[in-house]
């Protein structure tokens, strides 16, 4: 029951997070308190539709309001955040053992591929950005299979 708790709250939090608009007031909420008007502002939205956005982020514990009166202060509260990217982490550690075994074929395969000694210099997977290790070290076989650019056509008038 506990892990399903947990599980829940973990739930909200990517829920939360996973629209753009969401996203955006949480990164105004990390520089400084405001209140609706001001997170519904850079967005062109009534205040209900903020106020509906805010409900979302207040239920996943990202944020916590308090009313002033007539005004609605938020502020970001960051630790629901830890817990998805404790989450997260578990998973990178996945994620960069698969990297390096790939690599590691990768750079076995540009030995068999260059007997004379010219290793390539593919970069490590994990000492840069995972999503881009290798795009511009590719082998040439490699690269000579990536299609041509298509040409515009010219409009004639």
């Amino acid at each position: 029951m506990v892990e399903s708790i947990a599980t829940d709250r973990l739930d909200a939090v990517f829920h939360a997070l996973a629209d753009p608009t969401r996203r955006a007031m949480l990164q105004r909420l990390a520089t400084r308190e405001h209140n609706v008007g001001d997170l519904a502002a850079p967005f062109a939205m009534s205040l209900a539709a903020a106020s509906k956005h805010i409900q979302v982020l207040e239920r996943a514990g990202l944020v916590q309001r308090e009313v002033q009166g007539r005004r609605h202060i938020c502020r970001l509260d960051a630790a629901p955040l830890h817990r998805g990217v404790e989450w997260l982490r578990h998973y990178e550690r996945f994620w960069n053992a698969r990297l390096d075994a790939l690599d590691a074929l990768l750079r076995a395969e540009d030995a068999a591929a260059n007997p004379a000694g010219k290793a390539g210099t593919r970069k490590s997977a994990a000492s840069g950005n995972p999503a881009r290790a290798g795009a511009a070290t590719a082998p040439a076989r490699e690269r000579s299979r990536a299609p041509a650019p298509r040409k515009r056509k010219s409009r004639t008038a």
